[in-house]
C-alpha cells in the first residue's frame, strides 16, 4: 500500500516554519510511513510591511493565499497561528484540530530590566495591534505607540537597534523560537487581555477531505483547549470584530469548579474607553458563553465603539 503524502501550506517566516515542522512531526508520529512536505506561500500580509494591517484588510491577509492553495488542492492542510484566522473561514474549508495553548500572554520586551510601569514618560512602544495599543494606552496614556511590523526576529532587532523603548509581542512566538530571554514582563490580564486564540495553532483542511481531517485531529487536537477557543471565537464572531476594532477574549478553566471562565474587552483605539466583561459556564456551552459575553459588552455600549472604529 502506498504511503499517504501530505502537503502542508505555510508562510515562510521562522515562526511559521517552526509551527509547520511541529505539525509535520506530529503527523509522522500518528501516521507512520507517511510523506510530509512543506509548501511555502507568500501571503499579502507578508508582502505589505509598511502599512498598518487595519488599513489593508486585517489579519485575513495572512491566510488568503494559503486558503487558495487548499481549495486548489495544491496543499492538503494549512498550519496557522489561530489568532490570525478570521471568524469565518473560506467556503469549503474547516478547522480540523487545535493545539494545546502555549503561554497566552502578551510579552513586553525592553533592552534592560523593568516593566510597563518603569518605562519613562512618553516612551516609544512598538506594536502593530490595535488591541494592544488600546490596552497599553488605557494603562499608560503617556506612551507613544509606533507601528511595528515584520517577523519576530525583525521586531526584536528593531528594539535592540534603538528604534523603540519597548515592543509588545505574543509570548508564545518568543517561546517557540527559543527567545524567552527577550521577555521582560508577561503582561497580566488586568493590563492586556490576549487576542482571541493567542498561543494556539490551528490546522485548516478542506471540508470534504475526511482522511486529512482525521489525521490532523489525531496529530494535534487538544480537548482542553478546543472549548476555550470555540468560546473566544464565538465572542469575536458575535461582535463582528476585525483588525480595526480593539477586541480581546481569553478563556481558561477554573480548576476549583471545572467551569470555563471567559473574559473579554472592547475599547477605543486611543484607550479612552474600555469595556470589560466575564462569564462562566460549562465547556459544552462554549458557543453560548461567547455570544453571552458579546451581548454583555454590547449592552454596555460596545456597539458605539464598533461603529466608530469601522
Amino acid at each position: 500500500m502506498t504511503a499517504r503524502r501530505f502537503v502542508i501550506a505555510t508562510r515562510g517566516s521562522q515562526l511559521a516554519l517552526w509551527q509547520a515542522h511541529h505539525v509535520k512531526e506530529r503527523l509522522e508520529a500518528v501516521r507512520p510511513g507517511c510523506e510530509v512536505e512543506l509548501a511555502i506561500i507568500k501571503t499579502s500580509g507578508d508582502l505589505i510591511q509598511d502599512i498598518p494591517l487595519a488599513k489593508v484588510g486585517g489579519k485575513g491577509l495572512f491566510v488568503k493565499e494559503i486558503e487558495h492553495a487548499l481549495l486548489a488542492r495544491t496543499a492538503d492542510l494549512a498550519v496557522h497561528s489561530m489568532k490570525d484566522l478570521p471568524p469565518e473561514l473560506a467556503a469549503g474549508l474547516k478547522i480540523a484540530g487545535v493545539s494545546s495553548r502555549e503561554v497566552p500572554w502578551d510579552a513586553l520586551c525592553m533592552r534592560g530590566p523593568g516593566d510597563i510601569d518603569s518605562l519613562p514618560n512618553g516612551a516609544v512602544v512598538g506594536t502593530s495591534s490595535m488591541r494592544r495599543q488600546c490596552q497599553l494606552l488605557a494603562h499608560r496614556p503617556d506612551l507613544q505607540i509606533k507601528m511595528l511590523r515584520g517577523n519576530v526576529p525583525t521586531r526584536i532587532a528593531k528594539l535592540e537597534a534603538g528604534e523603540f523603548d519597548a515592543v509588545v509581542l505574543a509570548a508564545a512566538g518568543l517561546v517557540r523560537l527559543g527567545m524567552v530571554d527577550k521577555i521582560t514582563q508577561l503582561l497580566p490580564m488586568n493590563i492586556s487581555i490576549p487576542a482571541v486564540a493567542q498561543g494556539v495553532l490551528a490546522i485548516e483542511v478542506r471540508a470534504d477531505d475526511r482522511d486529512v481531517e482525521a489525521a490532523a485531529y489525531e496529530a494535534i487536537n487538544d480537548a482542553m483547549t478546543a472549548p476555550c477557543v470555540i468560546a473566544e471565537r464565538a465572542f469575536l464572531s458575535k461582535m463582528g470584530g476585525s483588525c480595526t476594532t480593539p477586541l480581546a477574549a481569553h478563556a481558561a478553566f477554573d480548576h476549583d469548579t471545572d467551569e470555563l471562565v471567559l473574559a473579554g474587552m472592547c475599547g477605543m483605539p486611543d484607550g479612552s474607553k474600555i469595556l470589560r466583561g466575564e462569564v462562566a459556564g460549562w465547556p459544552d456551552d462554549s458557543i453560548m458563553m461567547g455570544e453571552q459575553l458579546a451581548d454583555d459588552l454590547l449592552a454596555q455600549g460596545a456597539g458605539e465603539i464598533l461603529a466608530a472604529t469601522k
